[in-house]
């Protein structure tokens, strides 16, 4: 029984990883999500059925289309199989409960917001509108972290990004990640979202280094800070406290 829910939500978070590629990348553009119905963006031909099973068509049509030969991006498959194997591993984690229905809604913002970033930079307003009051909802029933938390993680993410997004002028962050910031913060509370803005910077400095020395950005290129911020969101949803806890641990022993 347990092997079949698991089963079952990795396909849903397969399934669901597809659409939300189509809403990262519609939604920024004003467009409907659910017309035009999903095509190639070559030669404009409807895709069929086949060609729109998740990882699998890619895998199967080596990346390309099949009628132009023009070839479809890596993120499409990427990000259904993360939602897939995020979306298993909170089941496995967390059962059929109230805090599960938090994980896959937080993960499905960080996805689409992902999607968002990394093709236009941009972090879209009604994504995060649309959010919001689920986390509201599900942190005021759920007993994990308290209310106050939730506020005071929820101001701290905002202010702490803002002060950053002055500072530099919108030019080392963006308010979209000052937004996304503030649901974040909501989600996982004060000390979890601290340690969320210290691993996406982490991980932000250490991928864009590697990036321009070898060549795959150049020095005056902007990076998409969304995913970095996503990537960390997770870490510390699912092990925050456990970082935290081994960090004491080895500052008292050091």
């Amino acid at each position: 029984m347990e092997l079949f829910y698991l089963t079952y939500l990795f396909i849903i978070g397969l399934t669901l990883g597809s659409f939300y590629n189509v809403v990262g990348l519609r939604i920024p553009q004003n467009e409907s999500i659910s017309t035009p119905r999903s095509h190639c963006t070559s030669c404009n031909r409807t895709l069929s059925s086949y060609e729109l099973i998740p990882v699998f068509s890619y895998i199967f049509l080596r990346g390309k289309c099949k009628t132009c030969g023009a070839k479809v991006s890596p993120i499409y498959p990427i990000m259904e199989l993360i939602t897939g194997l995020l979306f298993l591993y909170s089941g496995l984690t967390l059962g059929w409960s109230l805090e599960l229905l938090l994980a896959l809604s937080f993960i499905s913002m960080l996805v689409i917001i992902s999607v968002s970033d990394i093709a236009y930079m941009i972090i879209p307003d009604k994504v995060l509108l649309f959010f919001l009051p689920f986390f509201i909802i599900l942190r005021v029933l759920l007993p994990t972290v308290p209310w106050w938390d939730s506020i005071l993680g929820a101001f701290a993410g905002f202010g702490l990004l803002l002060l950053i997004a002055i500072v530099t002028k919108g030019n080392g962050m963006g308010f979209g990640d000052v937004k996304l910031s503030f649901l974040i913060g909501l989600v996982l509370g004060f000390q979890s979202v601290i340690l969320s803005f210290f691993l996406a910077a982490l991980l932000g400095s250490v991928i864009g280094g590697v990036a321009l020395l070898t060549g795959i950005v150049s020095r005056k290129q902007p990076i998409p800070f969304g995913p970095f911020i996503a990537v960390s969101a997770i870490i510390c949803y699912f092990f925050g406290e456990n970082i935290v806890e081994w960090y004491i641990n080895w500052i008292k022993l050091s």
